[in-house]
């Protein structure tokens, strides 16, 4: 069974989402599940604003939609009453909450991660048995890795392998600095949003040397594929990137592919029992 572990689904006309405001014009309208064609894979859903009623939104859209498995939101991490409203979701997604995600790439301060003021957010998303969903770039990558360090056994897992310059060719530093977070055990990776990275024509080819570091770095029990739906429209339809995918995979390891399309993001996420039956029955 395959499962889309990092989908969006997001409307303007309920929400605000600032990030849209810079993309390109093909985004900036709602995606929401009728939107995305044919019979689509078992999915987690991840936040795309910074509002917690966002998260609610995707908790509304998972209750009538049973492919959707679970939801990575958001939850405001400086608020002083973070433990409150960490069970509030909690309690209001009555188990479709998996993870939380902090839109790291838009805060200004590069080093906000790294903030002791943070120390008491993370331990209350360890404590809840939460995933942390690191939407990183290389300008924070230091500052996650000392995060990271102060809480042994919280689950992260890296959106986008940290969005690499593929387009740029930028890729020794970037395979440094992966590869230190990935001897972190605990630190799974998102095979996801790389051919958004590769330039406006990008070639799957380019993606090889990227994947192969990141098969070494984290092996294939700790990479989860993703689609970045709708994001992904700019560059790909679904299936063209789902094929890609399983194409690298099987070339990188031949054997991995039922782990990394799907059974480590059940696992990770702690999703096994909610796969729907005629879900788990599929082969696609």
């Amino acid at each position: 069974m395959i499962v889309d572990a990092h989908r969006h689904y997001w409307d303007p006309s309920r929400l605000r989402y600032d990030w849209l405001r810079r993309a390109p014009d093909a985004l900036r309208r709602a995606f929401l599940p009728a939107d995305l064609p044919g019979d689509s894979d078992p999915c987690i859903l991840v936040q795309a604003a910074p509002d917690e009623r966002e998260t609610r939104f995707l908790f509304e859209i998972a209750r009538n939609n049973p492919g959707v498995l679970g939801v990575v939101g958001w939850v405001d991490m400086e608020a002083l009453d973070v433990a409150s409203r960490l069970d509030w979701l909690v309690a209001d997604g009555g188990g479709l909450l998996c993870g939380i995600r902090p839109m790291v790439q838009d805060i200004p301060d590069t080093q906000w991660l790294a903030s002791p003021a943070l120390d008491i957010a993370f331990e209350h998303i360890r404590e809840r048995g939460l995933v942390f969903d690191a939407l990183v770039d290389g300008r924070h990558m230091r500052a996650l890795a000392d995060r990271l360090a102060r809480h042994p056994g919280l689950q992260t897992v890296i959106d986008h392998a940290a969005k690499p310059d593929i387009a740029g060719g930028d890729f020794a530093a970037w395979a440094t600095s992966i590869a230190r977070l990935a001897q972190m055990p605990d630190v799974y990776c998102k095979l996801s949003g790389l051919l958004t990275l590769a330039g406006p024509a990008p070639d799957p080819r380019a993606l090889e040397p990227y994947v192969a570091h990141l098969f070494d770095a984290f092996g294939s029990n700790r990479l989860i594929w993703g689609s970045d739906w709708p994001v992904l429209t700019t560059h790909a339809t679904y299936d063209a990137w789902k094929d890609c995918a399983r194409t690298l995979v099987q070339r990188m390891a031949p054997r991995a592919e039922a782990a990394v399309l799907g059974g480590n993001a059940l696992t990770v996420y702690s999703l096994a029992g909610h796969v729907p039956a005629h879900a788990a029955s599929r082969t696609s």
